[in-house]
């Protein structure tokens, strides 16, 4: 008598392979016309290429994307959680501008020294300052700090300038 064999049924495929992909999205390129001006830019000359270039080649160019990479670089740093809750902070904030200037132009004469007085011993307006207060703290300690080239501070590694 035979004996019984062992097959496994391979599972169907539910992505597409790396080869259909490409094709697929050498596919959306041609379609779209971005082959077409990457022909024609190759096609071009070399004016384009030493355009460019010249213009990366600057030092404002330069700074710019250093500035750019320093901004990526800290935002990194950020947990998303805080972030979201900061830019929500700053929403809340610029959203209480207008109503509040608008509100300032109807009241036209000054709080007066007891306005004041009574502004000093506000305990809920210094327990909302305080926020305030810290990170005007922190900005100023670091901008107390010693500038250091960029490489230096990510990356504790000196350069040789």
């Amino acid at each position: 008598m035979a004996e019984r064999m062992q097959y496994d049924v391979p599972p169907t495929r539910t992505e597409p392979t790396a080869k259909e992909s490409l094709n697929t999205l050498l596919e959306s390129l041609h379609q779209h016309g971005f082959l077409r001006l990457a022909n024609d830019v190759v096609k071009a000359n070399s004016d384009i290429g030493k355009i460019l270039v010249e213009g990366l080649n600057r030092p404002g160019s330069q700074n710019a994307i250093q500035n750019l990479s320093l901004l990526m670089m800290a935002l990194g740093t950020i947990p998303p959680e805080r972030f979201n809750h900061m830019i929500l902070a700053i929403r809340a904030a610029l959203m209480a501008l207008k109503p509040a200037s608008e509100e300032t132009k109807q009241h036209s004469a000054a709080p007066g020294l007891k306005g004041v007085m009574s502004l000093l011993n506000d305990e809920a307006l210094w327990q909302s300052l305080r926020p305030l207060f810290a990170g005007m703290e922190a900005f100023s300690q670091e901008l107390q700090r010693a500038e250091e080239p960029p490489v230096t501070r990510y990356s504790g590694k000196s350069t040789r300038e």
